[in-house]
This record gives C-alpha cells, sequence and structure tokens, in this order.
C-alpha cells in the first residue's frame, strides 16, 4: 500500500499528508529569506544601500530559483507518472538524468552570475556602494548554486515517489543553519570576523551545500523506491527530452518572474531607491505567503500526473478540487493579514516614515489579488502534473510581460506610484481567466472521456 499510496488513500488524508512537509519546509525556507534580508537591512549603513543591493539582487536570485524549480518540477512530474504507468525502470532513469541536467544548467548559471553581475546592477543606480555590496553578494550566490539546483534534483527525486518527509528535513537542515549562520556572518559574533553582505551570501551557500549532502546520502545509502545508479548509467537523449519537456517551461515561467521584477524595478527607479526597497520587501515577505501554497502543489503534483497515469478521473479531479478550495482559503487569510498589519510587516525592514508612507498603499493594494493567485497556482500545477507545463508558461508570459509590466507603466504614468501598484491586480484577473479556459480545454480533451473506475478494477490496477 505504501509503494502505491497516491492511488489508494483519500484523496484530503493524502493531500494533507503529502503536502504539510513540504508547506513546512518551504515555510522555514522562506522564513530564512526574510530573516537574511532583515538581518541585512541591519547592516549599519546611512542610506539603507545594503537593503537596496539585496532588493536589486533579488531578481536574479530568481533565476537560480527558475532553473531548480523547473528542473525540479521535470523530474517530479516525469518520476510520478511512470510509477503510476508501473514503469519502475524508467523512474530510476530519469532521477539519473536529471543529475546530469543539473550539472550542465549549474555551469550556465555560474558563468553568466559571475561575469555579467556588475553590468547588470548599474542599470538602476549610480551608487557605487550599492552595485559594490550587489555585486559581491550575487557571485557568491551563484558561484556556489550548485547546492541549491542539486540539492532540489536529489529532492524532486524523493517527493515523485510521494516520499516528502525526507525532503522535508533537508530544507530545514538548510533553512535552520542559514538563520544560525547569518548573524555569525554579517556581524562577527563568536569570534569570528565581520564580513556584512558577504556574510549573507556565504551563510546561505554553504547551507545549502550541506542540505544537498543530505539528501544525496538519503538517496544513494537509503531504502527508496527510486535508488541511482551511477555505475551502469548511459545517457539517453530521450529521457533528457522527457524532463525537458516539462522543466523548460516551468523554469521559463518561473524566470519570467526575474524579468518581471527587473522591469518594476525599472518602472520604480525613477521614484527613487525607497520605492525599490518597497518593492523588494514585498517580494521578500511575498515568499511567506506563497511559500505554502507552493508547498501544496507540490504534495499534489505527483498526484496528479500518478492517477493520470493510471487514467483514474475520478481521484485526479479530487485532488485539484481539494487543493484549490485549500489555496484559496489560504490566501483569503493572507489578504487579511496584508490589509490590517502592513505598517508591522514593513517595520521589520527598519522602514522610515517615507518607506511607511510609500509601502503601506502598496502592500494594500498588491495583497487584493492574492485569492485569485490560489486559484491560478494550482491548475498551472494541474498542467504540469498532466504534462501540459506550457500552458502555464504562455499564461505567466502573458500576465507578466504582456499585461503587468505595460500595466504599470501605464497607470504610473497617469496616477503615480500608488496607482502602479493595481497593476498586479489587473494581470491576475487576466490570469486566472485564461487558467480556467485552458483548463476546461485540456480536461475536454484529455481527460473527460475516460471511463469511471470502479471498485474492483481499481483494486486489480492497484495490486
Amino acid at each position: 500500500m505504501e509503494k502505491n499510496k497516491m492511488g489508494i488513500v483519500p484523496i484530503p488524508k493524502l493531500i494533507i499528508s503529502m503536502s504539510l512537509p513540504a508547506i513546512f519546509a518551504m515555510m522555514v525556507q522562506a522564513m530564512y529569506n526574510v530573516v537574511d534580508s532583515i538581518f541585512v537591512s541591519r547592516i549599519s549603513d546611512t542610506n539603507n544601500d545594503a537593503l537596496t543591493a539585496i532588493s536589486l539582487a533579488f531578481p536574479l536570485q530568481l533565476i537560480v530559483i527558475a532553473v531548480f524549480v523547473g528542473l525540479g518540477v521535470g523530474m517530479n512530474s516525469n518520476i510520478s507518472r511512470k510509477l503510476g504507468e508501473k514503469d519502475h525502470k524508467t523512474a530510476v532513469l530519469i532521477a539519473e538524468h536529471g543529475v546530469v541536467v543539473g550539472v550542465f544548467v549549474y555551469s550556465i548559471v555560474a558563468i553568466l552570475g559571475t561575469l555579467f553581475a556588475r553590468d547588470f546592477f548599474v542599470l538602476f543606480t549610480d551608487n557605487t556602494m550599492v552595485i559594490d555590496y550587489a555585486t559581491s553578494y550575487t557571485k557568491i550566490i551563484m558561484m556556489f548554486a550548485f547546492g541549491r539546483i542539486l540539492g532540489q534534483v536529489g529532492m524532486s527525486v524523493l517527493q515523485g515517489t510521494g516520499e516528502m518527509i525526507k525532503p522535508m528535513i533537508a530544507m530545514l537542515i538548510g533553512a535552520v543553519l542559514n538563520i544560525i549562520l547569518d548573524p555569525i556572518l554579517i556581524f562577527g559574533l563568536f569570534g569570528v570576523p565581520a564580513m556584512g553582505i558577504e556574510g549573507a551570501a556565504i551563510a546561505t551557500v554553504v547551507a545549502q551545500i550541506i542540505s544537498m549532502i543530505f539528501v544525496w546520502s538519503i538517496l544513494l545509502f537509503g531504502n527508496n523506491i527510486i535508488k541511482p545508479d551511477p555505475r551502469n548509467f548511459k545517457l539517453k537523449l530521450s529521457i533528457v527530452k522527457q524532463i525537458l519537456v516539462v522543466g523548460i517551461p516551468v523554469s521559463i515561467m518561473q524566470g519570467l518572474g526575474s524579468i518581471m521584477l527587473t522591469g518594476f524595478n525599472l518602472i520604480l527607479s525613477k521614484y527613487g531607491d525607497l520605492a525599490i526597497d518597497v518593492m523588494g520587501s514585498y517580494f521578500r515577505l511575498q515568499s511567506l505567503v506563497f511559500m505554502p501554497i507552493f508547498g501544496l502543489s507540490t504534495g499534489t503534483m505527483p498526484i496528479i500526473g500518478y492517477n493520470f497515469g493510471a487514467k483514474n478521473k475520478e481521484r485526479l479531479l479530487a485532488a485539484i478540487k481539494f487543493s484549490t478550495m485549500v489555496a484559496v482559503s489560504f490566501m483569503i487569510f493572507c489578504l487579511l493579514i496584508f490589509q490590517i498589519f502592513p505598517t508591522s510587516l514593513l517595520g521589520l525592514y527598519n522602514a522610515n516614515a517615507r518607506m511607511l508612507e510609500l509601502g503601506v498603499p502598496a502592500f494594500r493594494t498588491i495583497s487584493l489579488m492574492f485569492p485569485l493567485l490560489g486559484v491560478s497556482v494550482i491548475l498551472s500545477t494541474a498542467f504540469q502534473g498532466l504534462g501540459k507545463a506550457h500552458y502555464s508558461l504562455y499564461i505567466s508570459m502573458i500576465r507578466q510581460l504582456v499585461i503587468l509590466l505595460p500595466a504599470a507603466y501605464i497607470l504610473g504614468e497617469f496616477g503615480g506610484l500608488r496607482a502602479v501598484w493595481f497593476a498586479f491586480l489587473i494581470a491576475e484577473i487576466f490570469g486566472v481567466t485564461m487558467v480556467l479556459l485552458l483548463f476546461g480545454k485540456t480536461y475536454a480533451k484529455s481527460v473527460k472521456d475516460w471511463p469511471v473506475i470502479m471498485e474492483n478494477e481499481k483494486v486489480r490496477i492497484q495490486s
């Protein structure tokens, strides 16, 4: 039963049991991103240059996130579907090839990040202190990104089999270690020299590398459904293609966030560094809102993929409906938090009176989109589990590049900074409309005509 739980356990219980570890781990992961920026905001400088620096660096960090999320989804989706089809051999091959793809994409990230970081930051400011801070921080993050990327490869292998506890522990190790190392390396505690913003970057990469070592020790030496065996590995381009067909659209979709944030920072730059600080602070706090939903989607995706492979329409639809309900309910709660306590949220970043003046209306306006985003995230996850990740890509491209950035620019020209923030709500209305239309099309074409599986047939399939 444990090997086939994605086809047997009642959907609410299954989603909760598979999502809670991922949600918990991602919340801690998001927390260390927030704590990281809080510590950096307290680095002694007169103009919050360090906070501005990591706000400008965040789009480049999103590129690394895009890479490991796309690779992870490509592996997770394919492994779960192959296990649903009872094709264990191919599932193992997917895990092994994921490592090769991971090493390749890390090499690209490291080269581009270290060579062109400074050229990127001069686009936004002529403050040499901010540029120096941001360049030093980013080069360290990018050069040692293998810890995060290969760590995600290992976690995605486990998640694709329905194992969520071990990836959770791996993420917790990285997050907790990062939180512990941050003040030690930034401010110089216990005899360690103070390294400032470079200390924040070193704390992050050390934690990621140790997390990677943990998860791969579990994969190679533990008792798992899938155990990669590098001794007999032979590269097969067809397997690489299976991973990339799902993973590349997801990576591009995630990378659009970097492009969007870069474009938005350019729009905000004419309003001064404090407007960029507000955006950077929001995006850090946003992770606390979105990570539980991403954890929910992480737990739901292998269930969708498994039952799609098994052609079990009832369980597939039940998983999507339950996850959507939970996501929207949680996002309504977060909407209330941002509406009621924006001053307290900004206070985490030592916000002065001017930053509060800019940030409070920004937080209240942007958060209006939260419930709609809950629907979009879960249905985009459904596309990925069904092997239709390109639909998620189309939606993200239109929402972030075609709607959001032009709307922000136009609103800013006519209504000033306060009007700019309404672009998020406008873009999300378009996004959720598109995702509902495309999901209806996918369901009618790929799922609607499946026969209902009777109880005795379910037992036969699962045995």
